[in-house]
């Protein structure tokens, strides 16, 4: 019985089991969103948007602790810190520059069209191509400090800039300001289970930077 039991952890701790898990929790993200609730107005096609939203929750929470992590890796010096750091940062722009496909998907379905002038897109492109290229510059450089100070800045930008960003065609916090309690609770039960898929992609990034750097 131990015997099988340490086998299972060693199965589940390899490379193929997690990405079983990881396609796992992407199919239950597809399956979730089709079983969406129909709005009013949108119908169906309010699925689409409990998406794109619910994902670009997740990327902003990734960012968030990136951000939280660098913080304190720079005052205490703890290496595991800056791993976190780095993991979730580059955790947050996977989901950041894969949301932006999710939008305009949004855009075509619901507004019949690509309104590229809309201000929140045009955001969420520019940071897309500031993180990408930030980023690919500190894993080049590779140092612990500047990592965990840059995307302390890089969350505190993207939080002032979306402050300062005017809505147009997009509603400012739809789901918060629904009185619709189940869009509610569906929209909260997705993004939990697109954070589950993003603690997995953080988790692995953490353990090859750790593995690196102990090496």
């Amino acid at each position: 019985m131990r015997y099988e039991q340490k086998n299972l952890r060693q199965f589940i701790n390899t490379p193929i089991a997690k990405w079983v898990c990881f396609i796992i929790t992407c199919l239950a993200i597809a399956i979730l969103t089709n079983f969406g609730p129909a709005e009013h107005s949108l119908g169906t096609h309010i699925r689409i948007v409990y998406l794109h939203g619910a994902w670009v929750w997740v990327s902003l929470a990734a960012f968030v602790i990136a951000g939280v992590f660098g913080a304190l890796g720079l005052i205490t010096q703890r290496g595991k810190f800056h791993w976190w750091s780095k993991a979730f940062g580059w955790t947050g722009l996977i989901f950041w520059i894969s949301y932006l496909p999710l939008s305009l998907w949004a855009m075509q379905t619901n507004w019949n069209g690509l309104f590229l002038a809309e201000p929140r897109w045009k955001l969420a492109l520019v940071f897309a191509i500031t993180g990408i290229l930030l980023q690919i510059g500190l894993h080049v450089v590779d140092k612990p400090n500047l990592t965990s100070a840059m995307n302390l800045g890089y969350l505190i930008s993207l939080l002032v800039a979306i402050q300062q960003t005017e809505n147009v065609m997009h509603p400012a916090s739809p789901i918060l300001n629904s009185d619709a309690r189940r869009i509610q609770v569906f929209f909260f039960g997705l993004v939990l289970l697109i954070w589950l898929a993003a603690w997995q992609i953080a988790r692995w990034l953490y353990k090859r930077e750790s593995d690196r750097i102990q090496q």
